[in-house]
């Protein structure tokens, strides 16, 4: 235990913990990315309401959210731990020389760019997961997708939000691969190639889905009863 306690304490410990998170939730965006591409089948979201029924009462997935709410909050904990160790150890006028001179942006603004996704990921959770699964409300999922999604407002800070969580990806993909020691001349060019899909392809697919809903989509007579004009 006391390992485990010096582990943790150590700066390359809480790395270590934030590349395995941050890894892990990028497993989860695969597999919300798949479930989600069924929003842009026409049939009325019975696809999509058949995978999220699927989610819902399978054990093994409720057990698996768990851990990724779990990941999540340790991974934007160690995030604001780490960058204030880094901020007050150096002197305000190296950072700023260092930083600007010689990191690329997406590095320079990861911690804004985790602050702002973990902000909409709140009120992403607000919208869809908590009346879906931890209410009693009887309204679809794919209804609420819908109804939101119809709001020009809520689609732009959506889409501001992906693409900082592309820049954050383009930061932290290659840097988790670094910290545990994966990233070497022989894997280096399959790591980039992966990470140009995780912070440049999903975060655009992801922004497809508000704007199919706004500018294409006709929303169904369910989803005009929620008060969608």
């Amino acid at each position: 235990m006391s390992n485990l306690i010096a582990f943790y304490r150590s700066s390359i410990g809480k790395k270590i913990l934030m590349s395995i998170t941050g890894l892990f939730l990028c497993t989860f965006l695969v597999e919300h990315l798949v479930g989600n591409l069924l929003l842009f089948k026409e049939d009325g979201g019975r696809a999509y309401e058949a995978y999220t029924e699927l989610l819902v009462h399978n054990p093994v997935i409720r057990f698996i959210e768990i851990f990724l709410f779990a990941g999540l909050i340790i991974h934007a904990f160690l995030g604001v731990v780490v960058w204030w160790k880094n901020r007050t150890s150096r002197s305000h006028d190296y950072v700023e020389f260092r930083l600007k001179d010689n990191t690329p942006l997406s590095s320079r603004i990861t911690i804004w760019s985790g602050s702002v996704v973990f902000i909409f990921l709140v009120i992403h959770l607000n919208s869809f997961f908590v009346p879906s699964r931890l209410t009693d409300s009887n309204v679809p999922l794919y209804d609420l997708v819908a109804q939101a999604f119809q709001s020009p407002l809520y689609d732009g800070f959506y889409i501001i939000a992906l693409i900082l969580l592309g820049y954050h990806l383009k930061h932290g993909f290659q840097s988790g691969f670094q910290t545990l020691g994966l990233l070497n001349k022989k894997y280096s060019t399959l790591v980039e190639v992966f990470g140009i899909i995780f912070w440049l392809v999903i975060p655009f697919l992801f922004a497809c889905m508000p704007l199919y809903f706004l500018l294409i989509h006709k929303l169904g007579p369910s989803a005009m009863t929620l008060g969608v004009n």
